[in-house]
């Protein structure tokens, strides 16, 4: 398989963010988006998906975090599109229900080429420490658009909100991690009937 690694750069009026990443990496990850429980949410996603990832961003965040997360979400997805490039020989479909004390978070995804998301997700509180809560699903409603990928996040059950958004990253780290790797069966196909994976 070719190395499926890219580098993506966005700037406007709100934000200015750069995120490079390696899909065949060990999770390795450099954050800094000046939002810090957003920082370890983005770590998560690296660490347990085994995507290197270095993200600079920079915000309006005296105005509030939105844009911030939302547009980092957007270069992420832009650059595991950019790195999956065709998507040949990859395994397309993966499912987990992700376990964190007394939370239970569900993540299926189809890296189709078709962005959809499905968000089965409340959060009992407005707030996780100064973070918004409604910013999770704000990130990966970008993040499916701009991967191309079709993504259904639900939480089964769950007390602790800190829990709740942490078992999200993960849950679609581990599917993605899955979905993305290569397929020992078909290593050079492209896992469709149509023969392009490209929306």
């Amino acid at each position: 398989m070719v190395e499926r690694s890219a580098e993506v750069s966005r700037k406007t009026k709100e934000t200015e963010i750069t995120v490079s990443l390696d899909v065949d990496g060990a999770g390795k990850s450099d954050i800094s988006t000046g939002v810090g429980f957003f920082d370890h949410m983005l770590d998560q996603l690296s660490r347990h998906s085994l995507i290197d990832m270095t993200v600079r961003a920079k915000g309006d965040l005296h105005i509030d975090d939105h844009h911030t997360v939302e547009d980092t979400g957007i270069v992420i997805g832009q650059a595991l599109a950019k790195a999956l490039g065709e998507r040949r020989g990859i395994m397309r479909y993966a499912s987990i229900d992700l376990a964190m004390d007394e939370t239970l978070t569900g993540a299926a995804v189809d890296v189709s080429g078709r962005p959809f998301l499905v968000w089965n997700v409340e959060f009992s509180s407005p707030k996780i420490g100064t973070f918004d809560t409604e910013l999770v699903r704000e990130f990966f409603q970008a993040l499916s658009q701009h991967a191309g990928i079709t993504l259904h996040v639900t939480n089964h059950y769950g007390a602790n909100n800190h829990h709740i958004a942490e078992t999200c990253f993960k849950a679609v780290a581990r599917a993605l991690r899955a979905a993305t790797e290569p397929d020992p069966r078909q290593p050079d196909a492209i896992p469709s009937t149509k023969g392009s994976l490209k929306g």
